[in-house]
This record gives structure tokens, C-alpha cells and sequence, in this order.
């Protein structure tokens, strides 16, 4: 569980998130004390988490102080939706013999990073760094029933489950199962600033 965890956590250092950032300016100021963002990333896996999790979204929010036109604290809020593949559901449904089974997860973050920017009068970029506390949740439709005898892979330890002596523990019936760690982040993203005067008579 903790190495799915981890490796989540790469994919969302990896990740180049779409978003729009936007920052607080008080009237006649170019250098805002207080910045705000707000942002839609775009997941794509990697192996082996690429075998069981599918490309997934999420929202990222933050809240900051501008120390001066580049360097930036920031604390945010991440949240990613987890969409299991259908390899990480096969072992599931073999185990019940059915189908009809799915499921779904979701891995949040609250961190608190740093920003360095290069601001352009209507563009502009920025890479960010940081660290802080991530908590994985993975839910199934369906429990796995008690006393069945199955071989152990990650997909098991994914969904929450223990293994003993290369055998899955099933002594417990498991549908809802949440880790955390601690962990770091990085990215990079594009800016572009509202409410711009005096380009060709129009507001950017």
C-alpha cells in the first residue's frame, strides 16, 4: 500500500497540471501581497501504477503570500479522482466470479510549497515545489468473502488488503480502505493575467 502511495505521489510531481492562475492585485499595483489560484490537472500514469490506474483529473486550490514579484509561499489543496483499469479490477472479479464489480478511489494533499515566477504583462510562468500530507482512499463495490484462498500481487495491496506468505489475507471483509504519507511535490504552469487595459481597445 505504501509503495502504490508513493508512486501516486511521483505521477503528481510528473504531472503537468491545466490551469488558470489568477492572483489578488489591489488597485494601482503591480506587486500583489496575496496570491490565489486555482487549477484543473491532467493525470497520466506511469508504470507500474499505469496497470492500475487509468488517466485521471482532479481540482488543485491555493492560497499565498508574495514575497515580491517572484518568490512566492503557498499552501494548497489537491484533490485527483482515481479511476481503476480493468487489470486492477480482473483479480476482483476472478475472486467472485463476477463481473459485476467496480470501483474507484481518490488521493488528496494538503502541502504547503514554493513558488518562483516570471511575469509577463498579460502571460506568464512558474514552477512550484513543495511538500506535505497525502491520504489515498479505494473503494469496491463488492467484499471479497472470508476463507478464500487467493495468490497475492499488488493489485491486492491496492485495494487495501495484507498478504501472508505470498497468500492474500481475507479474514477481513474489505470494501473501503484509506493509507497516508508523507510526501513531495513539484510542477510547472502557465499564467495569464484578467482585467489588462490597452490591448488593441480590448481586456485580457
Amino acid at each position: 500500500m505504501k509503495r502504490a502511495i508513493q508512486t501516486i505521489i511521483w505521477i503528481s510531481l510528473i504531472a503537468l497540471p491545466y490551469g488558470v492562475g489568477a492572483q489578488e492585485e489591489g488597485e494601482g499595483t503591480e506587486n500583489p501581497s496575496v496570491t490565489t489560484s486555482l487549477g484543473v490537472p491532467l493525470i497520466a500514469p506511469l508504470n507500474p501504477t499505469a496497470r492500475l490506474v487509468g488517466a485521471a483529473w482532479g481540482v488543485t486550490t491555493g492560497v499565498g503570500y508574495n514575497f515580491n514579484r517572484r518568490h512566492a509561499s503557498i499552501g494548497e489543496f489537491m484533490w485527483n479522482s482515481l479511476y481503476p483499469t480493468n487489470q486492477a479490477l480482473q483479480a476482483i472479479r476472478v475472486a467472485l466470479q463476477s463481473r459485476d464489480v467496480s470501483g474507484h478511489g481518490n488521493l488528496f494533499a494538503f502541502t504547503g510549497n514554493y513558488r518562483f515566477e516570471l511575469r509577463g504583462r498579460v502571460f506568464g510562468g512558474y514552477l512550484i515545489a513543495g511538500g506535505g500530507w497525502y491520504h489515498r482512499t479505494a473503494d469496491l463495490s463488492r467484499t471479497i468473502p472470508a476463507g478464500i484462498t487467493i495468490s497475492c500481487d499488488p493489485v491486492w495491496l491496492w485495494w487495501g488488503y495484507d498478504c501472508t506468505a505470498g497468500i492474500v489475507t481475507t479474514n477481513l471483509t474489505i470494501a473501503h480502505s484509506n493509507s497516508s504519507a508523507l510526501g513531495a511535490n513539484g510542477g510547472m504552469g502557465l499564467t495569464f493575467r484578467v482585467g489588462v487595459e490597452g490591448l488593441s481597445g480590448q481586456s485580457a
